[in-house]
């Protein structure tokens, strides 16, 4: 089984490279992230032509997480959003595969340590920890996917000096990713590769991607159990080569 995770950065914009590289690698579930679009606007007659169903939570102009999941498979148990979290802000939607939990989130950038987006940031990481513990306890086979907006270390920056204390790579947005960790959700990725300068985002001015200098914050943390199952984690840099591409590429990881 192969679960991936992508931010599209627009659906609307790139659907057409999401149904190719389906096309191309058949995943079992794609998790979404920055559809950018409403619900009623989510091409769900697209996706089945591919084979493919979805549960999605949309929003007009910014966020938007989807769940895209092969035809073969049921979706149930969906919750849209944190429970008990009164936020506006469409960022996370979860759903099951018989005894497998996925969890798609769309962390919050937080814009700069000194704004009220990272004081909005911290909080919603703080609500999430505590999702993800309720959710660990009922699913123990549970799959974090999605854009984290947190570089966990200076391996995964390619100017640690330049980007230190910075939003992404702040010691808080780390501390928290750790607490994820300690939490029982392992990075899939660092599992299967200790050497840095692997990265999932390069910001379009610059070059920054023929120049590979970007940052590792897309990841798909798993539970002990998915990670025993796990047999590689890798990053598909070539999707971030198209004409129009998304800023960010997916992860992949592969499960016996």
């Amino acid at each position: 089984m192969q679960l991936a995770t992508w931010n599209v950065n627009s659906l609307k914009v790139r659907l057409p490279q999401v149904l190719d590289w389906l096309a191309a690698n058949p995943v079992d579930v794609l998790c979404l992230q920055e559809l950018k679009q409403e619900d009623h606007a989510f091409p769900l007659e697209a996706l089945a032509a591919a084979g493919y169903r979805a549960e999605f939570a949309g929003q007009k102009t910014y966020n938007g997480v989807a769940i895209v999941y092969r035809d073969t498979l049921t979706a149930t148990e969906v919750i849209k959003d944190i429970p008990d979290y009164d936020d506006p802000q469409r960022r996370v939607i979860a759903a099951s595969f018989g005894e497998l939990r996925v969890v798609c989130a769309y962390f919050v950038n937080g814009e700069a340590v000194d704004s009220d987006k990272y004081t909005y940031k911290l909080t919603w990481l703080g609500k999430l920890e505590r999702y993800l513990a309720d959710s660990l306890a009922r699913w123990p086979q549970l799959a974090l996917l999605g854009d984290f907006n947190i570089a966990p270390d200076d391996r995964d920056v390619y100017d640690p000096a330049g980007w230190a204390g910075k939003v992404l790579c702040s010691e808080s947005e780390r501390a928290a990713f750790q607490r994820l960790v300690a939490m029982g959700l392992a990075d899939s990725y660092r599992h299967f590769h200790a050497d840095g300068g692997q990265y999932s985002w390069w910001d379009y001015r610059a070059a920054m991607f023929r120049r590979n200098l970007g940052l590792r914050i897309d990841h798909i943390l798993l539970s002990p159990p998915l990670l025993a199952r796990a047999q590689s984690c890798e990053i598909d840099r070539a999707p971030r080569k198209n004409e129009r591409p998304s800023d960010h590429t997916p992860v992949v990881v592969t499960l016996g």
